[in-house]
This record gives C-alpha cells, sequence and structure tokens, in this order.
C-alpha cells in the first residue's frame, strides 16, 4: 500500500483545510486508514481513522464536530476536511494504513504540513 498526501498549508484561525490522501497498490478493502499529526515538540496524535470497507469512522475528543474523515472509492483516496481550525492544529499531517485486524499502522505516507495562525 502507497500513500500520498497532500493539501497542507497556511489557514487562519476558524478556517478550513481539506488534506487528501491518495491510496494506491494491493487491494485495501480490508484496511483501515487513519490521519495522525505530530506537532514541533509533541508526540505523534492520533485525528482520525475510516474503515475503508463499510466507513465507519472514529475521530478523537479533540477534533470531533470539527474533522471530518471520508473516502472516495472511485478516486482511491481518504480526505479530512477541517473546519474551525484552531492554532493548537498546527502540524505535520499523516496518512497511514493498518489491515484490520491489527492495531499496527504499517503504512504511512509522507506528512503534509498545516499552520494556523491565529
Amino acid at each position: 500500500v502507497q500513500l500520498q498526501a497532500s493539501g497542507g498549508g497556511l489557514a487562519q484561525a476558524g478556517g478550513s483545510l481539506r488534506l487528501s490522501c491518495e491510496v494506491s497498490g494491493r487491494s485495501f478493502s480490508s484496511y483501515v486508514m487513519g490521519w495522525f499529526r505530530q506537532a514541533p515538540g509533541k508526540e505523534r496524535e492520533f485525528v482520525a481513522a475510516i474503515s475503508w470497507s463499510d466507513g465507519a469512522t472514529d475521530l478523537p475528543d479533540p477534533v470531533k464536530g470539527r474533522f471530518t474523515i471520508s473516502r472516495d472509492n472511485a478516486k482511491n483516496m481518504v480526505l479530512l476536511q477541517m473546519n474551525s481550525l484552531k492554532p493548537e492544529d498546527t502540524a505535520v499531517y499523516f496518512c497511514a494504513a493498518r489491515v484490520k485486524r491489527s492495531l499496527r499502522y504499517a503504512y504511512w505516507g509522507q506528512g503534509t504540513l498545516v499552520t494556523v495562525s491565529s
């Protein structure tokens, strides 16, 4: 599985950005796709996940209600819509993939930088 993230950039607080992750390689219908972020000096943080097969999603409280994760089966892409952005959302965002039966994300794309100004 190969992952290619894009869509990062600069946004003002309260604004929106949409990240895309292009997925290629073997059949990934049994995979869970995730987004993580890492801010300078901080540990990597889970942001969102979606089951490719049934679309079930999981988002932690810090982003719930502001971020939405979805998939586009036709384009083999995973999208992260980020609304009501806050300066604390500033980080490098990574897309990742794991098989459903594993808790470990084995596949990672390169990061895309999101900067939110106050």
